[in-house]
């Protein structure tokens, strides 16, 4: 039967050549990069738009973290297998990072799920390759050094994919990527200093530390500081005790039953927004405060789930609720998962999920990475998206399309590079429309 799935593969292949994956052709009917960024803003918080604008002008790469439904359009008008998996959707560079497992060991694996949903397996793949173009280019690095990264990413994607085809499904579902292996196997030293220091500071990153950090002891009582604009109370915690109670009484019955024990023996103390990322910033992203009667504190984070950016270029959503959506999503993905994650209704209808807020989080800062670094980071994010596709989709297909020869690789690096210029026409229209007044900006 593999055998069958690989000659289907490559039955593939007369339908959507290898080589056609390298195409980019901006679509003719597409609207201006203004209506766009617009239209992206839909019912965001007013007030928080032009800080969105702002961190989205930095570089050709931030503005790109901020249009993951621009390049939807675009990835739907190119060439495709429609070969589907559980996509990431917004699969950059940044949404990958290390975070603690329930049981406390340090892995790397994808971890922004906001875009997730079904699509066709090249796509994840093509954003991912992008973002490493332009992350090379945003640290000056030549541009055969930034095709050479892009290709490290996807010859790992296309070598650790015929290695999961070959495995035992459950030994595939149960694998994760420790970062203590990773630094054991890591190519030089400095590389090795840089994980060992991203370790430390994910050990001293406790959800005590993050209390000590963020709150402010008023008349006896716990408050989250405010910190406007980034972070600020929306609502007045004591007026809508009973509205936050059925909030998160949904939450709740989400989780599983030891789950829902555990978090019974906190109660809220606050609620506050905090703005959070690129794309994220307008949409109502909040830090929930419990305290349990030793005092020690649970920071949740609650982020609102929107359509995902995929959903009108494929198929409607499976779930009805959009938090459900990225949660479930999320589950299918990662390895292992935060024990907190759940999903709610707002009181307005809209659809929120909810995480623990930084446990133990470590984010990729790709200014300590030179370019040795920032390749052997690109095939580690090849081999973990390889692992999340070949458990949601067809792993042996997609061998059997890829196929032994680099050809594939190179048709994904000229896209990265094509559409990397594509992004930066783009920002410079972003840039103008930015000085024209059309959008507005705020610093923070």
């Amino acid at each position: 039967m593999r055998q069958d799935q690989y000659k289907a593969g490559k039955e593939l292949r007369k339908k959507i050549s290898r080589k056609s994956q390298a195409d980019f052709k901006r679509p003719g009917k597409r609207d201006t990069v203004l209506n766009m960024i617009k239209a992206s803003n839909y019912d965001r918080i007013p007030e928080l738009i032009p800080i969105r604008h702002f961190r989205m002008s930095q570089s050709p790469f931030a503005f790109y973290r901020g249009t993951a439904s621009l390049m939807a359009y675009d990835l739907f008008h190119q060439p495709h297998t429609e070969q589907p998996v559980q996509a990431i959707g917004d699969c950059h560079l940044m949404n990958f990072g290390g975070f603690a497992t329930p049981e406390r060991a340090m892995v790397i694996d994808a971890n922004d799920f906001d875009e997730t949903h079904p699509a066709p397996w090249e796509w994840d793949l093509k954003r991912l390759a992008t973002s490493f173009v332009l992350a090379a280019r945003n640290k000056n690095l030549t541009e055969a050094d930034a095709r050479n990264i892009a290709t490290a990413l996807t010859t790992s994607y296309r070598q650790n994919m015929f290695e999961f085809a070959d495995m035992n499904m459950l030994d595939l579902w149960y694998m994760k990527f420790d970062l203590k292996m990773i630094r054991d196997k890591a190519r030089n030293n400095t590389l090795k200093a840089l994980i060992d220091e991203a370790l430390k500071k994910a050990s001293q990153q406790t959800q005590q530390k993050v209390f000590y950090k963020i709150t402010t002891n008023v008349l006896g009582s716990f408050e989250i500081t405010d910190q406007p604009p980034l972070i600020y109370h929306p609502i007045d915690v004591k007026k809508e005790h009973a509205m936050i109670a059925i909030f998160m009484e949904k939450y709740i019955e989400t989780l599983q039953p030891d789950r829902r024990w555990l978090i019974s023996n906190y109660k809220v103390v606050d609620v506050a927004l905090k703005v959070v990322g690129v794309g994220s910033v307008g949409t109502r992203c909040m830090v929930v405060l419990l305290m349990n009667s030793k005092d020690e504190p649970l920071f949740l984070q609650v982020k609102e789930a929107r359509q995902s950016v995929l959903e009108k270029y494929t198929r409607p959503s499976a779930y009805a609720h959009h938090g459900q959506r990225v949660v479930e999503g999320q589950r299918l993905v990662q390895a292992a998962s935060d024990i907190f994650l759940g999903w709610s209704t707002g009181p307005n209808g809209r659809a929120f999920y909810f995480r623990q807020l930084r446990d133990r989080k470590i984010a990729p800062d790709i200014d300590l990475l030179n370019k040795q670094n920032l390749a052997a980071y690109a095939e580690t994010c090849g081999r973990m998206l390889a692992r999340a596709h070949a458990k949601t989709g067809n792993p042996s297909l997609l061998c059997g399309y890829m196929g032994n020869s680099d050809t594939f690789d190179k048709a994904i690096t000229d896209f990265a590079s094509e559409y990397a210029d594509q992004t930066e026409k783009d920002f410079e229209d972003f840039m103008k429309a930015i000085k024209a007044g059309k959008l507005p900006v705020a610093k923070e």
